[in-house]
């Protein structure tokens, strides 16, 4: 099964794309076609996609099931062992000044003072 999602696409994509693929809603095609069918669509969907932005999701023999690819997207794919998960940007981060630490402050907590020293 194949997933390609389109935003702000010329529509000759996506007459371009209905030769393969079912339109089940604007932008949304789905279908079965072979790898190298898809991976000739993706190219040409990286080609023609302008401004536009585009998603391919489709199954393949891994943990997850499936893998996806990403074009023009502020949303990336990134691999965290084994497992492809999507990384989004921080939209409180500048790109100039690194973002502050947003973890737990270092040094035990009072609670884990007084467990430990027995203390409460």
């Amino acid at each position: 099964m194949t997933v390609i999602v389109l935003t702000n696409c010329p529509a000759g994509l996506r007459g371009f794309l209905t030769r393969w693929m079912l339109e089940i809603s604007a932008g949304v095609f789905v279908g079965n076609p072979s790898a190298r069918i898809r991976d000739v669509l993706w190219a040409e969907i990286q080609q023609y996609a302008g401004q536009g932005r585009a998603l391919l999701a489709h199954t393949t023999n891994n943990e997850q099931g499936f893998t996806f690819r990403t074009h023009d997207h502020a949303w990336h794919p990134a691999d965290h062992e084994g497992i492809t998960l999507i990384r989004r940007p921080d939209p409180n981060a500048s790109p100039t000044v690194p973002a502050p630490r947003t973890g737990p402050p270092s040094g035990w907590s009072r609670a884990a003072k007084r467990r430990r020293f027995g203390r409460g």
